[in-house]
């Protein structure tokens, strides 16, 4: 066979058979990439060529806008681990061999977390100039379900609206996909390295240990170990069977010492074990019931740990509990029966950041950013700590230019920087994707600090730290409704007829809970001039300011696979006094 073909007595090396090929393809018009990449149901992307040609069209951009740094020569690959990832991963290994790429890093068994790859990217010997992450995010896995892919740039994070734009067009016009043939596929599963062809190799790496460095460089590590070893302390962590599995025992488990059994749907799964890998009240269920809670956040009598976990300690919840999506890089923070809010969570990261060594080695917070649906509770903080507070529009990538401002752009230093979204994402400018775990990681160390000299049966918990946080600063409530899985064209017909509204006065007063009448202060769509790159962001959302501070907000979702969602966000601001 070709495989045993002999040329001059010797056996040709796999990369010497491999051939670059060109193959024709036929254009889709639907590989628009939305708010973090481009995602669709699995069956979609199992359509000929169309993983293909969104790949090649990635690769087309990049080669056409010498600004964006061209191909790089060294490319980070890997995912959640859903459903269709290794075939996936085989051809975008292929790809790349044929389109320049010198040397692929992919995280072992395919997987590698959001906030790793960033990770990778920044801080890997190799210094991959970009990076494929293939992950539907929070949504669902398996053959019925969802998919995702999306390109991040050399800085670690997501492409730039310019980038996704460029793919939009090149995806759109084009014709012929490059890739290799005559190679088998590469074992993904041990770490080693392997030729593609003479000019290409492909190294899987351990991206457990380099996330987990680097967690260990950012936070108190002694501090959050006593923490664990207290008599009066006790955590749940739920993977989700999502990659922050194995990222979450390297570093809970195996670095700080918590409880094996304590760590809970920690293996990866390519359906995520029929759940919906997101870290909310009503998709980690069994976590927020563990943790004494309903599913509106409220506690209740009668709470129980999740089957066969420390049975033991089953009389009451936990002291602390967390949970992250799908890819790790979402999370949610509990109490013993209590709810922290992700526009909370972050606004009190931010408000205790000097107990956290990344950020006082830096000489404290520079800059504070929040997407504009989260609430304005991390803009008190901001307030008070005399630093900015930037109101980007919904995506990571906004924040990403914030940090980078001084070192690419030259202009403001920002950095260290905090930040957050509504939708459960938190992270910092130690890489440039939310972080899971670092939120997760962020409270632990700030519970720690807390209780340094608190006395066994006096530990200070969330729910202490969140009221203290609501009295100095006062109280945001705020609750979010989604309409999933709705008419896009109607949904888009919604929109329009919001925008139409130009006049408050138009709009009825509400009526407050008091008898109060509180009448419509202004209505806009928000639009964003970046600071940094000068780039101009329209149509981001409806929002609609009472008089008393108030609102509520309207926009349309661009991380789901079918239709459209439409996202309703209601805030009420309450004084401390």
């Amino acid at each position: 066979s070709f495989c045993t073909l002999l040329v001059n007595n010797q056996q040709l090396s796999p990369e010497k058979m491999a051939q670059v090929v060109t193959k024709a393809t036929t254009a889709f018009d639907d590989q628009k990439p939305g708010t973090s990449g481009l995602r669709k149901k699995v069956k979609h992307f199992q359509q000929a060529n169309y993983v293909e040609n969104f790949v090649q069209a990635t690769f087309d951009a990049l080669t056409s806008a010498p600004e964006l740094g061209g191909i790089p020569e060294v490319l980070a690959l890997g995912g959640d681990g859903r459903y269709l990832s290794e075939p996936v991963c085989q051809t975008i290994i292929r790809m790349a061999a044929a389109n320049g790429v010198k040397k692929v890093v992919v995280g072992q068994h395919t997987l590698m977390s959001t906030p790793a790859v960033s990770a990778v990217i920044r801080t890997h010997p190799s210094k991959p100039g970009g990076a494929f992450i293939l992950t539907a995010s929070h949504n669902p896995g398996g053959p019925e379900n969802d998919f995702g892919m999306k390109y991040n740039c050399g800085n670690g994070g997501p492409a730039p609206e310019k980038v996704t734009e460029l793919i939009y067009a090149k995806s759109k016009a084009i014709t012929a996909y490059k890739t290799v043939e005559g190679v088998s596929d590469f074992d993904l599963s041990v770490l080693a390295t392997h030729p593609v062809t003479a000019d290409c190799a492909v190294e899987v790496i351990d991206s457990v240990s380099l996330y987990a460095d680097m967690i260990a460089s950012i936070f108190d590590v002694a501090a959050i170990k006593a923490l664990i070893a207290r008599e009066d302390f006790s955590l749940l962590f739920d993977g989700m069977h999502g990659v922050a599995g194995p990222y979450a025992k390297r570093v809970l488990v195996d670095m700080l010492g918590a409880p094996a059994d304590m760590v809970c749907n920690a293996e990866p799964l390519p359906d995520f074990g029929g759940g919906h890998p997101d870290p909310n009240l009503t998709y980690a269920a069994d976590l927020v019931e563990a943790m004494g809670l309903n599913a509106d956040g409220k506690p209740w009598a009668g709470a129980k740990l999740l089957a066969g976990k420390a049975a033991s300690k089953a009389a009451a919840p936990p002291t602390f509990g967390a949970a992250c999506d799908g890819d790790a890089d979402r999370n949610m923070i509990l109490g013993a029966s209590c709810y922290v809010s992700p526009s909370d969570s972050v606004a009190i990261i931010a408000a205790n950041a000097d107990a956290i060594p990344y950020f006082r080695a830096a000489g404290g917070v520079k800059a504070l950013a929040r997407s504009m649906p989260t609430s304005g509770a991390l803009d008190l903080v901001a307030k008070q700590m005399g630093v900015p507070i930037f109101e980007v529009p919904t995506g990571w990538k906004f924040f990403g230019n914030l940090m980078d401002s001084a070192a690419i752009y030259g202009k403001t230093d920002y950095t260290p920087l905090i930040c957050g979204e509504e939708s459960f994402g938190t992270g910092s400018s130690h890489v440039r994707e939310k972080d899971g775990l670092w939120a997760v990681l962020a409270w632990l160390n700030i519970l720690a600090v807390r209780n340094k000299d608190s006395a066994v049966g006096s530990l200070v918990t969330v729910e202490q730290i969140q009221k203290e946080h609501w009295l100095r600063f006062g109280r945001n409530y705020y609750s979010r409704y989604d309409y999933e899985e709705v008419s896009a064209d109607g949904a888009a017909q919604l929109m329009e007829a919001m925008r139409a509204i130009t006049d408050p006065a138009s709009l009825p007063a509400i009526t407050m809970p008091n008898g109060a009448s509180v009448p419509v202060k202004s209505v806009d769509d928000f639009s964003y001039e970046d600071p940094v790159d000068g780039s101009v962001s329209k149509k981001q959302g409806i929002r609609v300011l009472f008089a008393d501070g108030s609102r509520f907000v309207l926009r349309l979702s661009g991380t789901g696979s079918v239709g459209a969602t439409i996202r309703l966000y209601l805030e009420q601001y309450v004084d401390a006094a």
